[in-house]
């Protein structure tokens, strides 16, 4: 799936930025041939991950629940190590798979109460992989993972996929919490607009380096500075010049070098409004 050696590391920014969305726990099992069975959070190998993207200028990250497991495993992370926020959450296509929905939300909301989860994600919805018969009760989680991180403070980071307009519509019905994170953002133009409006962040990954991506280049064009975020989604959509090999946080390097030379800007007071904003996205680390 991925190519054997690993991509080569990017030369160090010049201010250090954050990668706002990953999964450090899939970064060395995710499309293996042979089963791996999830690290432990404190083991040298997720370390070592965060070591080589801090050496490279990306200083901090946030890691991303998908479901009880893996956000526990997000919230241990960021209890042991300083670099890391955590995210819990249930994400859209796994809640319509739940024998009990209810326990599940109860699980992330007694997660968020921790200081070192930042954040409720990644919720949201998807319509691309699930069907019709799921969509309610998507749509009931990410109602509940709204209200929870309204009433723990928390920022709400959004998994959309084909539901542009149903997530806006949810988010505007239900009212937004203060802070709001379109994740891996896949939306164009007219959609950035819209997020723009309503003071969303749009957390640009990998994918905005590709070639038959230019609406996402278009919505990063009219995003304005002070919502634009960058992420790796590790281990997934590793960026131009590096596609094709596993995704990690030292890589959201490039899409940091790529989002500055494509919107005119020059590097270092890029880098330092990546840094503010990913701070007011998500606080300090």
């Amino acid at each position: 799936m991925y190519r054997a050696e690993p991509a080569p590391q990017p030369e160090p920014l010049p201010f250090p930025v954050a990668d706002s969305h990953t999964h450090l726990d899939l970064v060395d099992t995710f499309g293996s041939e042979e089963e791996v069975p999830v690290p432990a959070p404190d083991a040298p190998g997720v370390r070592a991950r965060l070591d080589e993207a801090e050496a490279v200028g990306v200083a901090r990250v946030v890691q991303v629940g998908t479901d009880v497991a893996s956000s526990r495993w997000a919230a241990a992370l960021a209890d042991g190590d300083a670099r890391v926020l955590a995210a819990a959450a249930l994400h859209p296509n796994e809640a319509p798979r739940l024998p009990d929905l209810d326990a599940a939300l109860a699980e992330i909301d007694a997660l968020a109460a921790l200081p070192r989860v930042a954040a409720l994600g990644e919720t949201g919805l998807d319509y691309f992989r699930t069907a019709e018969d799921g969509r309610d009760t998507q749509r009931r989680s990410f109602r509940a993972h709204i209200a929870i991180a309204k009433e723990r403070g928390k920022a709400l980071v959004i998994h959309d996929r084909d539901a542009h307009e149903d997530v806006l519509s949810v988010l505007d019905a239900d009212g937004a919490p203060d802070r709001v994170v379109l994740h891996c953002f896949s939306g164009d133009f007219a959609f950035a607009k819209e997020c723009a409006r309503r003071g969303f962040f749009m957390s640009f990954a990998g994918n905005v380096t590709f070639k038959n991506a230019q609406h996402l280049r278009d919505a990063a064009s009219v995003a304005p500075p002070e919502l634009v975020l960058v992420e790796t989604d590790a281990p997934f959509m590793a960026p131009v010049p590096v596609r094709g090999h596993r995704n990690h946080p030292a890589l959201t390097n490039y899409t940091a070098r790529f989002l500055a030379d494509h919107l005119g800007r020059d590097l270092e007071p890029w880098c330092e409004r990546l840094w503010a904003n990913t701070e007011a996205a998500f606080g300090t680390w």
